[in-house]
């Protein structure tokens, strides 16, 4: 953050490591655990995956960690777009940003062929992320990829995105969860640009033979799956609406009831028809390789576009738990997000909190429209809303907060779908449901069938999915193709293969399991070290209340909950 910069290698303790085991491992190792995670002591990690600028399919995903503003946890947050390849292209495994400048005055950095180079980001201050990154592609080039942060993350706001451009050169693409763009503001860091341009066209492969032949196993897995090759594409994340909603699991109006009456004009359905009718885009990939094309481009009533990357996180969060029901409306606060830089599930929990303690009417669109433009602003309900969730309680004077270390849950209540509370509850990442999607088995019955109303077997399933979780993500592979992997015995040997004729290594099924395990443990340390303890590891009191239409309620002890993660 003064504008210097050195390089480093061979590594031995970041030996084998990539994504979000690469990240982890590097804040565990260099990061004081009791810092402020907005003081210097806190670093940026940005870091590609073990497969990403390979042709694996779906492998384009960048970890982005530090200490969480948020939570004050460790944290990695995981996203699409096109930094992630060009940065495996260019051969750099890991940018970590440290330091602080002296005064809040802002950089840009651009990486190619040529190295690293700086510029003053201070004409940039202010403005939000389209305009941003429309002015980054007018200066770079349309081929550049490009991350960056709004006035959210400028101002250091702890519910702060940080935004990755999509193919399109938009900022649709969030690592949103943790409030990293905060972390990236204090830094001093506005955006970066990265150019491949020069690099060879392929990654050097040990055994390229059987890459190609693993490569094309794995996408021919992904195409085949009923999920990910059928209900990703046609409808994208948005189909989870009606599934959800008829298991009496989408939280609704500040998870009061499991069921959203005007769940269908919500629906990924819903929204295909008037992509359609509008002359938008489905079936789009969040980076180059994807197989799944989950994204859309969203247009308003006149055919403008409005948004993409238009998620069931995203809609559920500024829809069902507000109780707006206009789909449009959501769009328009699914772009403001974006543009200002702040994550769609935190700002739309703390919308919620705030029309549980009356500052704005439930279900009022252009209310929360408001609201949410005063992040922007110097008003103090944009800035306390701009902080997140649990800010906002403590503001209002709110008890029915849904948050788990001060992080918004997302768009399953765990009283109807058990094994996501005790993902919530035990992630090192506070209240976060991709750590261990146990909905993937419990709802959609991938990888065989719980009972989501039941509390058997849902210890074992959060756990498993946690450690397979921090296995995708260390490669760069899409949390999406887990639907695939869960169901076909092939998927799990392909990624082992793939990795072994990437680097010409030997590696089986266990020792890939034992990496997922050790991501966690270093997680786990960390958050110890920085004061956490089983007791953070809980539910919010009211999640004991009866939930409609099921009438279930959390009933797990704190014994079974600490029993998640306790042999890792």
């Amino acid at each position: 953050t003064d504008n210097s910069f050195y390089w480093e290698a061979d590594l031995p303790a970041y030996a084998g490591l990539g994504g979000r085991g690469l990240s982890s491992r590097i804040i565990r190792h260099e990061v004081p655990p009791t810092c402020h995670p907005l003081s210097a002591a806190n670093k940026l990690i940005l870091a590609p995956g073990l497969l990403t600028g390979t042709a694996a399919a779906n492998s384009g995903r960048i970890s982005v960690g530090g200490k969480s503003p948020l939570t004050g946890t460790i944290k990695e947050s995981n996203a699409g777009g096109l930094v992630s390849q060009k940065l495996a292209r260019l051969g750099i495994q890991a940018i970590i940003v440290e330091g602080q400048p002296a005064a809040r005055n802002f950089s840009l950095v651009r990486l190619s062929q040529a190295g690293v180079e700086f510029y003053s980001a201070n004409e940039y201050v202010g403005r939000g992320n389209y305009d941003t990154m429309a002015q980054l592609r007018a200066d770079f080039g349309e081929h550049v990829g490009m991350m960056s942060i709004g006035p959210a993350g400028e101002k250091r706001l702890v519910a702060a995105s940080i935004q990755f451009g999509d193919q399109q050169g938009r900022p649709s693409r969030a690592a949103g969860r943790g409030g990293l763009g905060a972390l990236m503001g204090s830094k001093g860091l506005k955006a970066l640009v990265v150019d491949e341009r020069g690099s060879a066209p392929h990654l050097p492969m040990a055994d390229p033979e059987k890459f190609k032949a693993a490569a094309r196993q794995w996408a021919k897995i992904l195409v085949n799956h009923p999920v990910s090759g059928q209900a990703l594409p046609t409808y994208g994340t948005a189909v989870l609406i009606n599934i959800v909603n008829d298991a009496g699991a989408l939280p609704t109006q500040n998870f009061r009831r499991g069921q959203f009456a005007a769940a269908a004009d919500l629906s990924g359905e819903k929204m295909v028809e008037l992509i359609k009718q509008r002359g938008g885009k489905t079936k789009k990939g969040c980076h180059p390789g994807c197989v799944i094309q989950c994204s859309q481009i969203y247009h308003d009533a006149t055919g403008k576009y409005l948004t993409s990357g238009f998620e069931y996180e995203s809609i559920w969060a500024l829809g069902a738990h507000t109780t707006i029901r206009d789909l449009d409306c959501i769009a328009q606060l699914d772009r403001l997000c974006d543009d200002l830089g702040l994550d769609t599930i935190e700002t739309g929990v703390a919308l919620g909190v705030m029309m549980e303690g009356g500052l704005i009417p439930w279900g009022d669109g252009p209310a929360a429209l408001d609201m949410v433009k005063k992040v922007a602003s110097d008003d103090p309900w944009g800035l306390i809303l701009g902080n997140g969730s649990a800010y906002v309680g403590q503001a209002l004077g709110v008890a029915r907060v849904p948050v788990v270390k001060r992080q918004g849950l997302p768009a399953y209540d765990p009283r109807a779908e058990k094994g996501i509370g005790l993902t919530y509850a035990t992630s090192p990442m506070g209240g976060d449901h991709t750590a261990g999607y146990t909905v993937a088995t419990n709802i959609l019955g991938c990888g065989g069938k719980t009972d989501p109303l039941k509390k058997e077997g849902q210890i074992e399933l959060s756990r498993n999915l946690q450690i397979a979780t921090a296995v995708l993500d260390c490669t760069g592979i899409c949390l999406f193709t887990a639907f695939a992997v869960l169901d076909n015995p092939e998927a799990l040997p392909c990624i082992v293969d793939m990795i072994n004729a990437r680097y010409g290594l030997d590696l089986r099924a266990d020792d890939i399991v034992a990496l997922g395990q050790q991501v966690l443990q270093d997680e786990r340390g960390f958050n110890r070290d920085a004061g956490f303890t089983p007791a953070h590891d809980r539910l919010p009191e009211f999640f004991k209340e009866k939930l409609a239409p099921h009438n279930v309620t959390w009933d797990f002890t704190d014994a079974e909950i600490d029993q998640v993660l306790k042999d890792i």
